[in-house]
């Protein structure tokens, strides 16, 4: 039996949709609202930026909710559809467990994104991290080295950062010359500097060699250059400051200097719970071995191009305004097969080479070579 002929299908003919019937339900009176959230958060926390940068975002128009334009503190919910210049976004409603990793910063870098200089950063080495951006906890100045936090919880870095706190930041210190008993009395009660009082909680003597000696110190605040300011005021200057432990972060032994490690989930929690903050409800996420292996190995980071802030790029129409000429040419050079490769030359009096050519010992070699390959054809 012969196979029917296939219909050819009519391209301008309108394509049929199946009809769905189906009745809307009614909206429950009785029904808890649906929890909003600040938009200019979530896109913060989508990495698009700071939260300052996001408000000046959603000021320009850019920003839409349901096709309206969002204004400043506009309150958004899951089921909300949220475009950036016409691109859809994900944001992320579901609080997940925040990613802390501990860098063993060493001289002649900055805790800065935005340098003029353009100095070296810490965050040219930080990992890509999806949907977050990396937050600092504490600065260190250029000269110091030593334990650096960073993770994607802003509230986690505000429980270590804010003074009402009072965290303890423990350092090691080198100053060329040796304090008396009565000055290290004097540093634990405190002396007077330029913005306010200051003292160590603990100060106590590691030894040293020659005219280099180390201390130990404790203190409870994080004003610039306060560790340094505070020997300075006895004329002893301080040739190495080390950051040794951040609250109940130490830094480890085997973190040396410019490497990185990413604490387990577990260490996450623990600090969550350090800092009275509500753990995500969710069960942790099963790791392979191959993460496992990866989550408790130190890492020398690399470095590479930092993400930009959402504020800082062009409308996405302005870019491809700008794009277009190009990629016409690009497409006119795909249409031309002709303009990619250009044609191969001609040589008008092309000339094979003759064994007459070569000089009288190859020619008596290349004869031998000839007949020993014709030896035995009959």
């Amino acid at each position: 039996m012969a196979r029917p002929f296939k219909t050819q299908r009519d391209p301008q003919a309108v394509p049929r949709r199946p009809k769905t019937n189906f009745t809307q339900l009614p909206a429950d009176p009785n029904a808890p609202p649906e929890p909003t959230q600040r938009l200019h958060k979530l896109l913060a926390l989508a990495g698009l930026g700071s939260r300052r940068d996001m408000e000046l975002l959603i000021a320009s128009g850019r920003v839409t909710i349901n096709g309206a334009t969002a204004t400043v503190g506009a309150g958004v919910t899951q089921y909300d559809l949220v475009r950036l210049d016409s691109r859809p976004l994900k944001l992320p409603f579901v609080a997940e467990l925040p990613q802390v990793l501990i860098y063993h910063k060493p001289e002649g870098e900055i805790v800065s994104q935005d340098d003029p200089e353009g100095r070296a950063s810490v965050f040219d080495k930080l990992p890509k991290v999806k949907n977050a951006k990396w937050i600092a906890i504490g600065r260190l100045d250029m000269n110091t080295s030593g334990l650096l936090i960073f993770t994607t919880s802003g509230e986690l870095a505000n429980r270590f950062m804010h003074p009402r706190y009072e965290v303890e930041r423990e350092y090691a210190v080198r100053i060329f010359g040796e304090l008396t008993e009565g000055q290290m009395t004097q540093l634990r009660e405190g002396i007077e500097l330029d913005d306010g009082p200051a003292n160590f909680d603990s100060i106590s003597a590691q030894g040293g060699e020659g005219a280099n000696h180390w201390y130990q110190v404790i203190l409870r605040e994080g004003r610039n250059r306060e560790v340094r300011r505070l020997f300075e005021a006895f004329q002893l200057p301080v040739s190495r400051l080390m950051r040794v432990r951040f609250g109940p972060v130490n830094l480890p032994p085997r973190v040396k200097r410019g490497s990185m490690l990413k604490l387990e989930q577990k260490e996450v929690v623990g600090l969550l719970e350090w800092a009275d903050l509500p753990v995500p409800s969710a069960p942790l996420r099963q790791l392979t071995q191959r993460e496992k292996l990866k989550a408790t190995t130190v890492f020398m980071p690399k470095v590479r191009k930092q993400r930009v802030s959402a504020l800082d790029r062009q409308p996405r129409d302005a870019a491809e305004g700008e794009a277009r000429p190009h990629r016409g040419k690009i497409d006119a050079s795909r249409n031309n097969p002709a303009a990619k490769k250009p044609a191969p030359r001609k040589s008008a009096n092309r000339r094979v080479r003759q064994t007459s050519d070569l000089p009288p010992d190859v020619q008596k070699t290349s004869m031998q070579k000839k007949s020993d390959r014709n030896r035995g054809r009959g």
